[in-house]
């Protein structure tokens, strides 16, 4: 069963999805923008140059991780970049918990010296 936030979203667009959807294929809609946690510690420095704004980012719910029983991970091309903040992961993880299409892409790639404000990521809805 969707999250109460798809079935509201679902309703809300469910005249914009249906004249969308035969134009762009899906419906996305943006449900977070957030710093990537963690850049300085996974493979973010060393792909920086690869990488760029636009990419697809892969979502992978980590429910064991010791840390953060909400934590989902980053990755670019199969490499770990790193996390959604934790104060901002739950909406996220309960998605992907339910099966829900969510997906996320890099927003936004800044040379910056603290590394949370390197990249900024969007996380999508898909109807």
């Amino acid at each position: 069963m969707p999250s109460p936030l798809i079935r509201f979203l679902r309703r809300l667009s469910l005249g914009l999805a249906i004249s969308l959807t035969a134009l762009a294929g899906e419906v996305r809609i943006l449900v977070q923008s957030s710093p990537l946690a963690g850049f300085r510690y996974y493979a973010g420095q060393s792909l920086w140059q690869e990488m760029h704004e636009g990419d697809r980012l892969t979502l992978v719910r980590e429910a064991d991780n010791p840390h953060d029983a909400n934590a989902v991970r980053i990755e670019w091309r199969g490499q770990k970049l790193g996390y959604l903040p934790r104060v901002e992961n739950r909406s996220v993880a309960a998605a992907l918990d339910g099966g829900e299409a969510v997906d996320a892409r890099i927003a936004k790639l800044r040379q910056h010296r603290n590394p949370w404000q390197r990249m900024l990521i969007e996380v999508f809805v898909v109807l």
